[in-house]
């Protein structure tokens, strides 16, 4: 760690002076509203916060519209993708995230099946905000962090656009081609606005560096030979200081059965590949609906007041097969099954703002938020329960304060009660469980006190301070644990595992700003006394072990305007994690690949040659690791990887033309969930390269 802090701080004071002799465009103080619920500067915010621009989105999926390799490629303390249609194991800091859609959430942490990167197309986001860390300002689920895709707003003349995309590799043209069309049209007449967008994505089959197939998760699922279809629409009415705005989304991506999955040998170096055949059963897929109603009120009784009402249903179907977990001697031999997962939320996040108090240097946020959440998994052959219908209910009274009477210093303080109520009635585990297992039902609570505090201090006019200290409230993964009781006379009432997860999180950062360099080195520790970890069986099923995790990291990232065409930006992230094997209070033994990313480098050189034509192009480099166990031997090796992006840009007087290449340099690799995590039937090699055309026209 003393090495890579030396080496963090000769590259800061590197970029710094360099800095100094630059010809700059100048950075421009962006407002966030995720951090905090309310409009607030950037620069007063005690988090670790990403703020991912529309520019920045379209370049990145100018390369890829999966939304994990598009976090991954610009905040590299999030695990790299799986490249599948499952995103199960990628974490955030080394813990589950929190996704949301325009503030509903999208994950599911009830029963976590790894499907909440795939709920929107990328292509109906005009930002992302991600909150580094956990954190309790948006309630359940936020143990890692918070990634809040903000979608399109209305604009303020008629404007119509066309998106034509295609993508595919030279190994087979025929067989890798897929394409997309997006149209949409937005506008406003008087106190009414709207928009409104569809699209459809096809995708071909994936190629490796050599030219081999890459593997189907069959089970999971894939986002190889797919199609993806989204509905968007937007409606707003304004009046006075007010406004009114539903959201509608729905979103399908379903593989199309064609392909089966061919097992490899882990621990030969053998990639599972692929042959074409027909599946069994239901297609794998993602089908997800938002309803979604805000209001907005500028002046209620002094207040600010934002009321958000939702509703969300999610159903993820995984693939079907004879496995012993499905087997039943009552119904016959060789049973086959698939699971869906069902999952159907309500909410309601009432928000208040004051600024200056009785006239005093302090600004408040509170309200109540509402949630109710019934979760599910059913088998689609036989009808079996394989997580029995779990409810979840409730409410949280929050206070958020900000004190800015002192000069320069921005003081923050919260407190959030959650009170939670799970519901489940009484139930029998599948047969392959010990034969089946009673398991009383109930209806246990829990009750947090949540307390987070804050600072950011500018030094000077370049340089600024800034540390919190925070508490996240997360569900374990009620379902997977429910569904995995093996032994007789459990309760749901008297269950500890069912006991929330409750991380104190502690983060300390500076930052250094001038007119075209801009720098941040935070380091953070994430403490939970009783977390939760995922262990994988031989069939590749997981389950959820409850212990004490600990785990730390470093971040930098660097931008530089380097001249008026020119920007740089380095991003680094390093992170340690463990968990107590052995119960005794102290952790011992290091968290594997499905818990905690690597160690990551992303560097980028965007240039803009002239008014017309710019280009980026994006090196990430994936570090190797070794996980020891209690006994400091190593358990697992990770062989890191460098993978190559770039895209040019054209805009042309009848549209933009843009060629993007993902894995440039053709790196031949296993990805980083194969080395650590994987099987025979899930030893996949990552995507070679790839060539995405597409043209836009706004009109």
């Amino acid at each position: 760690m003393t090495n890579l802090k030396k080496s963090l701080s000769l590259t800061t004071f590197a970029l710094i002076a360099a800095s100094s002799a630059a010809i700059a465009k100048e950075f421009t103080e962006e407002i966030v509203v995720t951090a905090s619920r309310s409009e607030r500067p950037l620069s007063t915010i005690a988090n670790t916060v990403t703020v991912i621009n529309e520019q920045e989105l379209i370049k990145q999926m100018g390369v890829s519209s999966d939304m994990s390799t598009i976090l991954g490629n610009l905040i590299p303390s999030f695990a790299p993708s799986r490249q599948k249609m499952t995103n199960a194991g990628e974490s955030l800091r080394g813990r589950k995230p929190l996704y949301l859609v325009d503030g509903v959430p999208q994950s599911n942490p009830l029963r976590d099946g790894g499907r909440d990167a795939h709920t929107i197309d990328p292509l109906m986001l005009e930002r992302v905000e991600v909150i580094h860390g956990a954190n309790a300002i948006h309630g359940l689920g936020a143990s890692g962090g918070i990634i809040n895709l903000i979608t399109k707003k209305p604009t303020d003349t008629t404007e119509q656009s066309i998106r034509i995309e295609s993508f595919f590799q030279e190994e087979d043209i025929s067989e890798s081609l897929g394409y997309g069309v997006n149209y949409s049209v937005a506008g406003s007449w008087q106190d009414f606005d709207a928009l409104a967008s569809i699209g459809y994505r096809q995708s071909g089959i994936g190629y490796d560096a050599n030219g081999d197939i890459i593997g189907f998760d069959n089970a999971q699922g894939d986002t190889l030979d797919s199609d993806m279809a989204n509905v968007f629409l937007k409606m707003g009415y304004n009046w006075d200081e007010q406004r009114l705005e539903m959201t509608i989304n729905h979103y399908d991506i379903a593989g199309n059965n064609d392909w089966v999955g061919v097992d490899g040998d882990i621990n030969a170096g053998v990639p599972t590949t692929a042959e074409k055949g027909d599946l069994q059963g239901e297609p794998v897929s993602n089908e997800v609906t938002l309803l979604s109603f805000n209001y907005s009120n500028e002046t209620f009784f002094g207040h600010k007041l934002r009321a958000h009402f939702f509703t969300q249903e999610f159903a993820a179907t995984y693939g079907g097969s004879a496995a012993g977990t499905f087997q039943d001697p009552t119904i016959g031999p060789s049973v086959f099954d698939q699971s869906q997962n069902n999952s159907e939320k309500q909410g309601i996040k009432i928000t208040l703002i004051k600024d200056d108090i009785a006239g005093m240097p302090l600004n408040l946020v509170y309200g109540m938020d509402i949630f109710t959440d019934t979760t599910y998994q059913k088998l689609i052959t036989t009808g079996r329960y394989w997580v029995p219908k779990t409810e979840y209910e409730n409410y949280a009274p929050f206070l958020q304060a900000e004190y800015v009477g002192i000069q320069n210093l921005t003081l923050t303080a919260g407190v959030r009660q959650e009170n939670s109520e799970l519901m489940v009635d009484d139930f029998n585990t599948l047969a392959s469980y010990n034969g089946g297992q009673f398991v009383k039902g109930g209806n246990p609570k829990f009750d947090d006190t949540l307390f987070n505090v804050g600072a950011t201090y500018k030094i000077t006019d370049n340089w600024r301070l800034f540390g919190n200290m925070s508490e996240g409230f997360s569900m374990a993964d009620v379902g997977r644990v429910l569904r995995g009781i093996n032994t007789a006379n459990q309760s749901v009432e008297t269950f500890l595992d069912l006991e929330p997860i409750i991380t104190d999180n502690t983060e300390i950062g500076a930052e250094y700003t001038n007119r075209n360099f801009q720098a941040q080195l935070s380091y953070y520790q994430s403490d939970s006394d009783f977390g939760q970890r995922l262990e994988a069986d031989a069939n590749g099923i997981y389950s959820v072990k409850r212990e004490r995790t600990e785990i730390s990291g470093i971040e930098l990232r660097a931008s530089w305007f380097a001249s008026d065409a020119d920007t740089l930006n380095i991003r680094i992230a390093r992170q340690e994690g463990e968990y107590d094997s052995d119960g005794n209070g102290k952790v011992d033994t290091d968290l594997a690949g499905a818990n905690i990313g690597p160690n990551r480098v992303n560097i980028s050189w965007d240039r803009e040659w002239t008014d017309k034509l710019s280009s980026r192009i994006q090196v990430s480099q994936v570090q190797d690791r070794n996980f020891k166990n209690s006994s400091g031997q190593t358990s697992t090796k990770f062989d890191g990887y460098t993978t190559v992006d770039t895209n040019l840009d054209y805009a042309a007087s009848f549209g933009t033309i843009s060629v993007g290449i993902q894995n440039l340099n053709n790196e031949d690799y296993f990805t980083y969930y194969s080395q650590t995590t994987g099987s025979d039937s899930r030893n996949f090699k990552g995507l070679g390269r790839s060539v995405n055309v597409s043209f836009t026209k706004q009109f």
